[in-house]
């Protein structure tokens, strides 16, 4: 029953990036829109995100919020899927995918923010600099045809969300490897199917009432 999987989203937020992942699982589940500045700020929303930002699931009463922690709990909760890592596969999908979650990300957002740490202070970040942190994603995506070795798994789902989207805003350069890794990623019929439906709601949004 689609009650048994909830999804709290906003279809202009990384929650494409979770509804990306529920469609690859293919398992049933329930969407509720909220919008930022209202319905993700209610006491109800709060109790089970209490930072008030999207996406959240609730899956069988538990809860489990961001992106990267969604992907990898739906990896494991649907095994049918095939998208958790094999027991070789385990190093290079953790590896990326916490990667991705942490000092990539606060490497580019610092970056885009103008806060790019100067060079005496680079050893208090945890990603050095932006230039590191760049040059280090290409080597995830270089060494193997996916992230985690020879097939797709749920770590592609997030670090080809980063580079998608931070390619598409400027946010990272289109290198040809990142380029590369997107063509075997990026078409995926969960994939499209998972834009369509938050293209299809933010349309919906946009039309005159």
């Amino acid at each position: 029953m689609s009650g048994d999987l909830v999804f709290y989203t906003n279809p202009m937020s990384r929650g494409r990036i979770a509804r990306w992942m529920l469609e690859e699982v293919g398992a049933p589940y329930e969407t509720v829109l909220l919008d930022f500045s209202t319905t993700a700020k209610t006491d109800e929303y709060l109790r089970l995100n209490p930072m008030g930002k999207v996406p959240a699931i609730v899956h069988r009463g538990h809860v489990v919020t961001e992106c990267a922690a969604i992907c990898a709990y739906l990896a494991e909760a649907f095994p049918d899927a095939g998208l958790a890592p094999a027991e070789d596969e385990r190093a290079d999908y953790y590896r990326w995918l916490f990667f991705a979650a942490g000092p990539l990300e606060q490497a580019v957002v610092n970056h885009s923010l103008g806060l790019d740490p100067p060079a005496e202070r680079r050893a208090m970040v945890g990603y050095g600099s932006y230039d590191l942190a760049v040059d280090t994603l290409e080597t995830a995506v270089s060494a193997h045809p996916y992230v985690a070795g020879e097939r797709f798994t749920a770590a592609d789902v997030y670090v080809g969300s980063q580079i998608g989207w931070g390619m598409s805003f400027g946010a990272l350069p289109k290198r040809p490897a990142f380029e590369a890794y997107m063509g075997r990623i990026f078409m995926r019929p969960a994939a499209v199917r998972a834009r369509q439906i938050d293209d299809d709601l933010i349309a919906k949004a946009a039309q005159p009432a």
